[in-house]
């Protein structure tokens, strides 16, 4: 029955290795070996002690066992350095040198003398020597595998690395134990003691939780020690009580017992008490009340709007509360990758002062990421050593999580967001964190949810606020450079203007001079011609630019008088005649009997001259422009004696919307700057990028607004574009009537014009 116990329970510890987790081969292959030997050595004691195996003797039997010890030794060496991670195949190789040694000892034991060393009380007779080498080898197995076990127990940090490794004191004792009765030579049946090691092993390697090992001692010594209590209690009351009331006249044992019972039932719970205070003071166990401690929390933290100082009063109470010894608080950002991935950046929320932490960043695909951000799970520095799942993370990133030397990790979430972290221990008694502490932990976090989320609020408004003061003291410092740009180029075209307008005159003087010259060669009066056209058209440019300047520096001087509107446009409108013709365009002039305005005849001309012009540029040939006007009543706030609207129309290219107010600043340029032309008529031809600059200081110079209307820019389907000028009226006195112009009825490519 024993052999077939053992049996079973070695095949089940077999099943278990081979059923092993991912991360876990080697080990699980190395218990399996293990297993499988001890259970085939059982197998062979069970067969010898029943005489099922008649050729072999005792000492036969005796060295087997050893052999059998030894080899068990050497894979128990194996199993621990796997368990422990540890590289290198040393131990392999003096487990070969073993084998070896034991092979030449075979070989050349006959050789040898029969007394190997004596000193005449003890000696080594020859065939002592192989057992002597295996008790050796036992010796060396052993001893390293402890050695490596207690130099790891000694390096680790972790609680849960060192409790683990507490699950290994019982194996070895027990292992040990077997083996000493196996190599006095009493060996016990079955060896149950290397059975009971196995199985422990099996549990150990195979299981991840593992229980707390000083929690199962503290339940084991209250148990024992209120057991004990409770027997000692019971028996001096039965031995000691029951003898005086013996002699007692309606003397009643049950009677007595049951009062005893009743008795130690009242004591027990007190009894109970005590012992767990002492137990746990014994084996310095603290415990943390979760309810006091999140009660105390959430008042402290209630109230923090700064992060900093949130991170610092809400560690430190975490701290204090758990008997921890250290503690961080990361703020989570989320970001947006270039491929639309969410990454998340853990920065630490830390003082000036304090040991600054790199940020890091990881991808929503992370392992990490993934049971923080995306299960909401708290993570242990555990997890991250032992799982097979993050082995594949980076080795800067195990070197953070390292350096922080801390051993859980609690999400914090606001409104289903990640928004920060929790790093939290080691407590100062070295004790893991029990589940009822990472209950407590995970509460904290929630608590500190509604904080911090009101602390990030307020650092991102305060982070917008100094934002958007430095974009005002940006954009007030780009403003002043403007300034001082637009100052720069009215300096600039107010001395170029001036300087250039002498010379220019001059040039035109002798070219017109020239070209009066009838005895002049028409070859030398054509290139003259040239010149002289080209000098016209610098004047121009220089024209233009002496006024922009005069309305930068507000020191345009207007010759106001009454004038007739249907005139001035059709007198500028003559000077196209050619262009238009060029152009194969339509001009129509439609004027309605329109009041005279008060305006400068000759700056005012400029603003049509220009209108016109670059009405022409921009129509295809075969297109058509239109001049139309309107009296604007009274009614608008700007105009208390009304106004005349005049508008421009093409079918031409058009306006993109987003331009319609740039078209009239200073040197814009609709099209690329390498199309500049001296042609006035050439379709899409480039200019100085002044004349709409000047018709809006020439029209508000007289109190007026100028715009354009234009749904889009398409140069196939041809929109078009209608440029307004709307010129105010002046008052008139009670006395006298408004001045009225001549209506206008005018097209340009044909042979008739009416004018009334």
């Amino acid at each position: 029955m024993a052999l077939l116990l053992g049996a079973v329970l070695y095949v089940t510890v077999l099943v278990s290795a081979f059923r092993k987790r991912s991360g876990q081969e080697l080990t699980a292959a190395l218990l399996g070996i293990f297993t499988l030997v001890a259970l085939v050595f059982q197998v062979i004691d069970a067969l010898w002690r029943g005489r099922f195996i008649q050729q072999m003797d005792a000492r036969g039997f005796f060295e087997l066992q050893i052999f059998g010890a030894v080899l068990l030794a050497f894979l128990l060496t194996l199993i621990a350095r796997s368990f422990l991670r540890l590289n290198g195949w040393w131990w392999l190789i003096a487990g070969a040198v073993w084998m070896v040694g034991l092979g030449l000892l075979d070989s050349y034991l006959p050789a040898m003398p029969e007394i190997l060393w004596t000193n005449e009380r003890v000696m080594l007779p020859r065939e002592g020597l192989p057992l002597a080498w295996a008790i050796l080898g036992w010796l060396g197995f052993m001893g390293a595998t402890i050695g490596h076990l207690l130099r790891a127990r000694r390096n680790l940090r972790q609680p849960l690395h060192r409790n683990r490794l507490s699950f290994w004191l019982p194996i070895l004792i027990l292992i040990v134990i077997n083996d000493l009765f196996v190599l006095g030579g009493a060996g016990i049946l079955g060896n149950p003691l290397r059975l009971a090691a196995t199985v422990i092993m099996g549990y150990v390697l195979l299981t991840y939780n593992l229980p707390d090992a000083l929690l199962i001692l503290r339940r084991t010594l209250i148990y024992l020690v209120t057991t004990l209590l409770v027997v000692v209690f019971y028996l001096i009351s039965t031995l000691g009580v029951q003898p005086l009331f013996r002699a007692a006249p309606n003397y009643n044992p049950v009677v007595i017992g049951a009062a005893i019972a009743i008795l130690l039932a009242l004591l027990f719970t007190p009894m109970l008490s005590l012992i767990q205070r002492m137990v746990d003071n014994m084996l310095q166990i603290q415990t943390t009340d979760a309810g006091r401690t999140l009660h105390q929390y959430s008042e402290s933290i209630s109230n923090i709007l700064d992060v900093q100082r949130l991170a610092s009063v809400a560690v430190g109470l975490i701290i204090e509360s758990m008997d921890l010894q250290r503690g961080f608080l990361f703020l989570v950002d989320t970001e947006t990758s270039t491929g639309g991935r969410r990454v998340y950046r853990l920065r630490a929320a830390r003082a000036d002062g304090e040991r600054q932490i790199l940020p890091l960043a990881l991808d929503e695909s992370h392992p990490i990421a993934v049971q923080l951000g995306g299960d909401q799970k708290t993570l242990l520095q555990y997890d991250l050593d032992v799982l097979p799942n993050f082995r594949g993370i980076t080795a800067f990133e195990r070197e953070w999580f390292d350096r922080l030397e801390t051993e859980v990790y609690a999400p914090i979430f606001a409104n289903r967001r990640w928004i920060g972290l929790l790093a939290l221990g080691a407590k100062l008694s070295s004790q893991p964190f029990t589940g009822d502490d990472l209950v407590t932990v995970s509460a904290l976090a929630n608590q500190t949810a509604v904080a911090l989320e009101n602390a990030r609020l307020v650092e991102n408004l305060l982070k917008l606020n100094n934002q958007l003061s430095q974009a005002y003291r940006d954009l007030d410092k780009a403003n002043r450079d403007l300034e001082r740009l637009d100052q720069t180029k009215s300096d600039f075209i107010s001395i170029a203007s001036h300087e250039l307008r002498t010379p220019l005159t001059v040039m035109r003087g002798y070219t017109e001079m020239l070209l009066e010259d009838r005895n002049l060669d028409e070859n030398i009066k054509q290139v003259i011609g040239s010149l002289h056209k080209s000098t016209m058209r610098m004047h121009e440019i220089m024209d233009s630019m002496f006024d922009i300047a005069q309305i930068d520096a507000r020191a345009l001087q207007l010759h106001i008088q009454p004038i007739d509107i249907a005139i001035l446009a059709r007198d500028v409108c003559n000077g196209f005649k050619k262009a238009i013709a060029d152009r194969r365009l339509h001009l129509t002039i439609d004027l309605p009997i329109l009041p005279k305005v008060k305006a400068d005849p000759n700056i005012l001309r400029k603003v049509f001259l220009h209108l016109v012009t670059n009405a022409i540029k921009f129509t295809p040939n075969d297109g058509s422009i239109r001049i139309t006007g309107t009296v604007v009543p009274v009614s608008q706030p700007d105009l208390p004696n009304g106004g005349v609207e005049l508008v421009v129309s093409d079918t031409g290219v058009g306006v993109d919307p987003d331009f319609h107010e740039m078209i009239f600043t200073k040197f814009y340029q609709p099209g690329e700057l390498g199309k500049h032309s001296t042609s006035q008529s050439r379709f899409k031809g480039g200019g100085a990028g002044l004349g709409l600059a000047l018709s809006k200081g020439i029209v508000e110079a007289h109190g007026g607004r100028i715009w354009v209307e234009s749904a889009r820019h398409d140069e196939v389907s041809l929109p078009g574009s209608q440029f307004h000028v709307l010129l105010p009226l002046s008052r008139q006195e009670d006395d006298k009537t408004t001045p009225m112009g001549a209506m206008l009825r005018m097209e340009i490519g044909q042979t008739k014009a009416q004018v009334s």
